[in-house]
């Protein structure tokens, strides 16, 4: 699996145990933040979703988690979804099936050491770079996990992009129920910081409706 802006129907068709978006009739949207918690931009986010009154979902990496314990309880407390990012991103594909497992059952612990018993435990799970073996996410889907992908990926990692170009990729192919990728990481942050407070703006007047994943 490649990086599609929108993902298409074929890919979701052929790998239908993934949730690549969740359909629904009342318009609402899923944004979701990989790479965290990163001091000051994790922060920021959080601060432009309380202003707009917004629940998100963060896939974190146990290894920030960590060193930032703080900023991540700052995520739980203000409302909205952890889901688990391994504890050093591992890309899947690159990765033995025990050694992935294992590191995502480090960040596991670390989410339930940081959660502060508030039941936070997560059964959410991203696969960093969306690259994921089969027999690997088989694996994880009878731990519980749910395999969350996305609709929608704004590419804001991407330095070679414009935020203009980022900012077009998301408004231009959310649709209601789509799950939407950015990141509150440094690489991200160039383009996160003037696309994702035009995002929302627009996406809330073409009436949008905002939730976080459960």
């Amino acid at each position: 699996m490649g990086l599609w802006v929108k993902t298409n129907r074929l890919i979701k068709w052929v790998f239908p145990k993934y949730t690549w978006d969740i359909p629904n009739n009342a318009n609402t949207i899923y944004l979701t933040f990989d790479d965290g918690p990163i001091p000051e931009i994790t922060e920021w986010v959080l601060d432009l979703l309380k202003e707009h009154n917004i629940k998100a979902t963060f896939f974190s990496i146990g290894d920030n988690i960590e060193k930032h314990p703080d900023i991540f309880q700052k995520i739980i407390q203000d409302g909205h979804a952890i889901g688990n990012h391994t504890f050093n991103h591992l890309k899947g594909w690159k990765t033995a099936k025990k050694e992935y497992i294992e590191n995502t059952m480090l960040c596991e612990k670390a989410i339930q050491q940081h959660a502060k018993n508030e039941g936070h435990g997560s059964k959410l799970f991203r696969p960093p770079y969306g690259k994921i073996k089969a027999s690997q996410a088989r694996l994880l889907r009878r731990l519980g996990y749910k395999i969350i992908m996305w609709d929608v990926i704004s590419m804001d990692f991407d330095k070679n992009i414009t935020p203009e170009k980022c900012l077009k990729n998301v408004i231009k192919n959310t649709t209601s129920g789509s799950v939407i990728v950015f990141h509150d990481s440094i690489k991200a942050f160039g383009n996160l910081q003037i696309v994702l407070p035009e995002a929302i703006r627009y996406l809330k007047e073409k009436g949008f409706v905002f939730d976080k994943i459960s």
